[in-house]
């Protein structure tokens, strides 16, 4: 059995799409905007992904700042996800299909000079989320009786 420190359990709560989202310390919802015939209880999954790629980006790029004294006094990360198609990427290696795409603007405020500005977004392509979404990932499924 895992541990309740690194699992998170997703269970329906009664409307259409509204889930219950319980983690070792916390709870919130997950569900369809009205729009996608939800009842717009929480954010939708992919709202979650894009929350976990910024706060992830902004939690990095803050704990190295304060490691390296550099002046970086506020962090705000805005994301957005679509689906495009593979020929309108230029620098994908699909060429057929749609491919998702997320883009993410950072503002750092602060008295920062530029090579800082260069290292922190350097940075801020490391953080754990973005080397997750960037690699192969296999997702183990199965049913319980």
């Amino acid at each position: 059995m895992w541990s309740k420190e690194n699992q998170v359990v997703v269970t329906e709560i009664g409307d259409l799409y509204t889930q219950k989202i319980k983690t070792a310390h916390h709870e919130l919802r997950a569900d369809e905007p009205a729009a996608a015939g939800g009842a717009d209880q929480g954010p939708s999954p992919y709202e979650l992904l894009l929350s976990a790629l910024g706060a992830c980006t902004s939690i990095t790029l803050r704990m190295y700042a304060d490691l390296k004294k550099i002046p970086l006094e506020k962090i705000s990360v805005q994301l957005r996800h679509e689906k495009i198609h593979a020929v309108d990427c230029k620098n994908c290696e699909t060429k057929t299909g749609n491919i998702d795409r997320i883009e993410r603007i950072i503002e750092l405020t602060g008295s920062l000079d530029e090579p800082q500005r260069q290292r922190l977004l350097e940075i801020a392509n490391r953080c754990p989320i973005h080397r997750t979404l960037t690699s192969e990932i296999k997702i183990d499924t199965q049913l319980t009786l």
